[in-house]
């Protein structure tokens, strides 16, 4: 696998509305996303990946999720 690292983007204003609904009030998660913004960025990773390969999905997308 490797990684190409991608510019983090903002939750989608969907996303955000539908953790809000299914957290009416709140969660940690949600807190500590609002609080700190994006914690990991893809190039974070990188080294931890071959330069070559199958591309996968964003490291710092599937450890920043707030789901």
């Amino acid at each position: 696998m490797s990684l190409r690292p991608t510019p983090y983007r903002d939750v989608p204003v969907a996303t955000a509305a539908v953790a809000r609904a299914a957290f009416p009030h709140g969660s940690p998660y949600l807190r500590l996303r609002d609080h700190l913004g994006t914690i990991f960025t893809d190039a974070q990773f990188a080294s931890l990946f071959a330069s070559c390969g199958r591309p996968m999905r964003s490291a710092a997308a599937s450890i920043g999720s707030t789901c």
